[in-house]
This record gives structure tokens, C-alpha cells and sequence, in this order.
């Protein structure tokens, strides 16, 4: 497997760039289709469609989009069919989102005529964020169609060094954990797909094509790269950040800030009063944070139109903070506090409706068990010290950088 190349820190190059640099020649007269979004652009943010195609570019067969759409347009869990056809005159544009599971994988006939899948999508380092497994059912798919792969890296955008939370028990595995993976696992999505391919025997024919100027200490900001929304809800580096744990929210009757201009760094409900909350977790001294009360209110999703009492999630030392942990407490103290309001996600969940949307995020029904029983967040680090040991010493002989 190819290895990563040096360049001057801060000048980082995306696989999309050192494609059409210098390996856009070896796909000369190949039919070839992009799975790509919003946020697949070069460093002078031109679109990976449009900087692969033109006069002297590449003949692209179809497009391909994971979830929220071609260019980011639709909400979580909302089903994509029509698509912005973005002067891509002629080139189908397929979702690979749309309204039941099977919607999820390409079908033969989408790829029909197609030599090789290039993919350039950008993703945030958790494990819920289901781009990479939007990856993996095209891998299986170009497997069965006899299609290479080829998978245009990005940075981790939270950096390529710290690891966090449980892995993905079996009897879990859904569309926000479709391998057992911790909820930070340190990887870009090159590595994965090398691992996911090797390692969870999906078996195609795969080609990494590695970034140049990459390392794995480098959060998003250090990278010289324009930040550009992955998902209508992700707009900034700060919103990644918190998401390991804040996702976690999705699965209770909190708001996670959807309808504010910091989702996922403002948590609350109606119920909650933000002084009594910010309180609490304040004084659980968790690393790298604190917490603001105060009152907002969505203007969409959870509460839209209602005064939600919270806080904000204020990361004071982004090297020190654990977002899963933090999660973890959030949820646990909002339980604790607010025994009567606090309840679970009822409705289904990515396509899931037999199973509960927090043991599907928290990759098992530990949290669940955990806040039912009242039991204290403080220990539960330990509980999943050892697998993500394993998981390390697995994930190495998968880094490119």
C-alpha cells in the first residue's frame, strides 16, 4: 500500500489534488463515476467533478452522494431522491440515502459501464458519521461488479492521534456502526478503507491515493485546507470537535442544538434549568471544558419554536478535552437531575426501529443500563480501556501517515 509524502506543514494536499496531479493519467480512457458531497473540493475550492472533468479531464459516467444530498441540502435522516444537477450536464446523479436500507448500496445498474468509483468524501473522525459506511457498501458493490476503488484522502479534521470510547458490540451494528470501531478512532478515511477492506473482508479491488503534507497531530485549522460544511449540521471545526459525544444526544429527548447555530455545542430541553445543569457538570471537572448556562431556542428540529433552558459546550484546551466522556456525562446528569422529563428516542432511527437509537450510537446497551440504574458516569472510562488497546495495535498496520 502506498505511503504518504512530505510537504511543508501547513500546506496540506488532499488525494483529490495529488490526483490530478499526477495520477489522473493512469485513468485515460477508463469510465469512471465519483462518489463525492459538498465538501469535496480542491484547496481552491473548485468542486471534485468539476476539477476532474472538462476538456482535458476525465469522462465521469455517474455521480454518486452519501447522505444529506450532492451538496448538503437536506436534514439528517431525510430522504434524497432529486438532486441539483450543478452543470454536470449529462452525468446521472445517484443518492445513496434515500428512504429504506436497501437505498444504501448502489445497484448494478447504477454502475453499469463504470471502470473504476473514485471517492472523495470528507469525514470527522466519528464513528456515527455514516459516509464511511456509505464507503463500504460501494466497496462491496464495485467488489461484486468487478470495480476498482479508489478512495481520495482527507485529514481527520480532529486530528490522527487520540482514540476514545467503547467499539461497537455485536447485535449493534447498524448504519451509525456497521464495524467495531471506537467513537474517535484516529484514522482518516483512506485508513479505514484499507482496514475496512482487509479486516471486515470486503475483498475489492482498492487504491488509496494518499494526501501529501498530512500529520497525524494536525487538527483541521493547521492544515491550510478551506473548511467547507461536510453536512448541513458540521459547520465548523468546533462542531467536530464536540460531536463524538454530542451525537450521543440524538439517541435521548434533548435538543443537540439542531436549529441554532451551534449544533452539538449547545445541549438542552425546556425542562432543564441551565444554572442547576451547568452547575453539575462543572463540578465534575471534566478535562479541557466548561459549561455556560443558557437559554435558547431552535428554530427547526427538537423544541422548534419552545425556550430550551442549557448550556454551551465551551472546549478550553482542545488537547486535553474527551467528547465522548463529556457526552456520556451530559446525558447522565440531565437523567440524574430531571428523572420525570429525561426519556429515551422513541421513534426509528436510521432504519432502525427494533432496536433503541442510543444503544445503536453508544454500540451497546451500557449507557442505557448505565443511566436506568443511576448508576455514576465517573469509572466508565476504564471499561473500555483494554479494547481500545487492541483496537490501537489493529489500527496500525492501517496508517498511512
Amino acid at each position: 500500500m502506498q505511503r504518504a509524502r512530505k510537504s511543508p506543514a501547513g500546506n496540506v494536499r488532499t488525494g483529490l489534488e495529488i490526483l490530478i496531479d499526477r495520477e489522473k493519467n493512469n485513468l485515460k480512457g477508463a469510465r469512471v463515476a465519483l462518489l463525492a458531497h459538498a465538501a469535496s473540493v480542491t484547496g481552491a475550492v473548485q468542486y471534485a467533478w468539476d476539477a476532474l472533468s472538462g476538456p482535458s479531464g476525465l469522462r465521469l459516467e455517474a455521480l454518486f452522494s452519501p447522505e444529506h444530498g450532492l451538496m448538503g441540502t437536506h436534514q439528517d435522516m431525510e430522504g434524497v431522491s432529486r438532486q441539483m444537477d450543478l452543470q454536470c450536464e449529462g452525468v446521472p446523479v445517484y443518492s445513496l440515502y434515500g428512504e429504506d436500507i436497501a437505498s444504501l448500496r448502489p445497484t448494478p445498474d447504477m454502475l453499469k459501464g463504470v471502470d473504476v468509483l473514485l471517492v472523495d468524501l470528507q469525514d470527522v473522525g466519528s464513528r456515527y458519521y455514516t459516509y464511511v459506511y456509505t464507503l463500504s457498501y460501494c466497496m462491496e458493490a464495485c467488489r461484486d461488479a468487478g470495480i476498482e476503488v479508489w478512495v481520495l484522502d482527507r485529514p481527520n479534521p480532529i486530528g490522527g492521534t487520540s482514540l476514545e470510547g467503547n467499539l461497537v458490540s455485536a447485535g449493534f451494528r447498524s448504519f451509525v456502526g456497521r464495524y467495531p470501531l471506537p467513537v474517535r478512532h484516529g484514522m482518516t478515511i483512506g485508513e479505514l478503507a484499507w482496514m475496512m477492506n482487509e479486516v471486515f473482508d470486503i475483498a475489492c479491488s482498492l487504491k488509496p491515493v494518499p494526501m501529501e503534507g498530512w500529520e497525524r497531530g494536525m487538527w483541521f485549522d493547521q492544515t491550510g485546507l478551506p473548511w467547507v460544511l461536510p453536512s448541513p449540521n458540521m459547520p465548523t471545526l468546533g462542531t467536530a470537535t464536540v460531536y463524538p459525544g454530542g451525537c450521543l444526544l440524538e439517541g435521548t429527548n434533548l435538543s443537540e442544538g439542531r436549529g441554532t447555530t451551534r449544533p452539538f455545542e449547545i445541549v438542552g430541553a425546556p425542562w432543564i434549568d441551565p444554572e442547576v445543569f451547568a452547575r453539575s457538570l462543572n463540578e465534575a471537572g471534566l478535562p479541557g471544558v466548561r459549561f455556560r448556562p443558557l437559554c435558547y431556542r431552535p428554530t427547526f428540529h427538537k423544541y422548534a419554536g419552545e425556550t430550551c433552558g442549557g448550556v454551551e459546550i465551551h472546549v478550553v484546551d482542545r488537547e486535553e478535552f474527551l467528547p465522548f466522556l463529556t457526552g456520556v456525562h451530559l446525558i447522565c446528569a440531565a437523567a440524574g437531575l430531571w428523572p420525570d422529563s429525561f426519556d429515551w428516542r422513541r421513534e426509528s432511527y436510521e432504519f432502525e426501529i427494533d432496536r433503541p437509537a442510543i444503544d445503536l450510537l453508544a454500540g451497546g446497551p451500557w449507557l442505557r443500563e448505565r443511566v436506568e440504574g443511576n448508576q455514576d458516569p465517573s469509572g466508565v472510562q476504564e471499561e473500555w480501556e483494554e479494547p481500545l488497546e487492541e483496537f490501537r495495535t489493529l489500527r496500525n498496520r492501517y496508517l498511512l501517515y
